[in-house]
This record gives structure tokens, C-alpha cells and sequence, in this order.
């Protein structure tokens, strides 16, 4: 089923448009008519995709997770084994989808516009790190619902304090560096 351009078109400058005002002051205050005039579309044009701009708001984020799973998955997809360690910075897109959506992350992290919307990214990451990686893992020491929280919680802050740091790193930075606390990683040692 192909999606009509003008509709694609239409969504996305919605959309835009209530990212750019989220950013000027709270959702709450936010009106219908300040989101069209910002789109440079009418309400009959609104109307004919979202019943309301909470609506408009949740087919955005449903825009955001689709391409965080996306890019959480762009390393491994087609592939039938994975290993960390074989792992380039190129392959890792998680940084590339954060600064895509830059602006509603920041939004998001700076303001709280979204309360317990981290949690359900880092939930996202978990839930994705279970179905994807963590059932195949062998070791009947480790919790696998622990270690995906771990991994996922660990992801999350680093995204989050690339955010908070006004992403002054590009995104193969930020990957690189996943990279290398990936391979550096090892148990805390007691101070003797």
C-alpha cells in the first residue's frame, strides 16, 4: 500500500510544526490553529488525519520508536549471528536516529514535555534487547531481564547525556564510543 505524497506531506509539516511549538512552550498550550498556520495548512487538513493534537503527538511518537527500533536493529538486520566485538561504528545507527529527531529529544530531556517517556524508550530498548539478543545468551548465572535492562538503561544514558551536552559529539563519536565501553567493560574491582 503506497502512502499518497501530499498526505506524507501534509503529516509531516504537522508534525514539524507541533516539534518546533513544543519547543517554544508546553504541549498543553499549544493550540490547533497555532500547529496549521506553523504547517501553512488549514483545520480541514488537520482534521482529515487526527481527530485532536494528542493524536497528532502519538503519531509522532509512533514515528520516533519505528526508527529507534530501526536503528537499534541496523547492526544486525539480515543477519543469522551476531557479535558485538565484530561490530564497526559506521554500522551503529542508534546516535544517527537521536540526532534525526534532535530537537524532540532535547524537548523531551530538557523540559520533561513528556513525562515517563524515557522510561518507555529505555522499556523499548529492553524489550528489544530481550527479543533480539539477550534469549540466545547461555549463561544461567546471569538474569537476561537484568542484563537487557543494564545494556538498555546504558544506551539510554548515554544518549542522554549526549543530549544534555547539547550533542556537541557527531554521531560517529558517540558511536565509537559506545564501541569502546562496549570492549573495555569488565567487573568493578574492590579498592584493596
Amino acid at each position: 500500500m503506497t502512502v499518497d505524497r501530499r498526505v506524507s506531506k501534509s503529516k509531516h509539516a504537522l508534525k514539524q510544526a507541533l516539534i518546533t511549538l513544543m519547543d517554544q512552550k508546553p504541549f498543553k498550550r499549544i493550540t490547533i490553529s497555532e500547529i496549521v498556520e506553523l504547517a501553512d495548512l488549514n483545520r480541514g487538513t488537520f482534521y482529515k488525519h487526527y481527530q485532536d493534537k494528542e493524536d497528532l503527538l502519538n503519531d509522532l511518537i509512533n514515528d520516533v520508536f519505528t526508527d529507534l527500533t530501526d536503528s537499534y536493529r541496523a547492526p544486525y538486520h539480515n543477519q543469522s549471528t551476531f557479535y558485538y566485538d565484530r561490530l564497526s561504528a559506521s554500522a551503529i545507527k542508534i546516535f544517527d536516529h537521536v540526532a534525526k529527531y534532535s530537537t524532540f529529544y532535547t524537548i523531551v530531556i530538557h523540559d520533561d514535555a513528556l513525562p515517563g517517556f524515557l522510561n518507555k524508550i529505555g522499556e523499548l530498548l529492553k524489550d528489544l534487547s530481550i527479543s533480539d539478543h539477550i534469549k540466545d545468551f547461555d549463561d544461567p548465572v546471569i538474569d537476561h531481564e537484568l542484563m537487557a535492562s543494564y545494556q538498555s538503561y546504558a544506551i539510554l544514558g548515554l544518549i542522554v547525556e549526549w543530549v544534555k551536552g547539547g550533542f556537541k559529539y557527531t554521531p560517529s563519536y558517540m558511536a565509537t564510543q559506545l564501541l569502546y565501553i562496549l570492549a573495555k567493560e569488565s567487573p568493578i574491582k574492590p579498592k584493596t
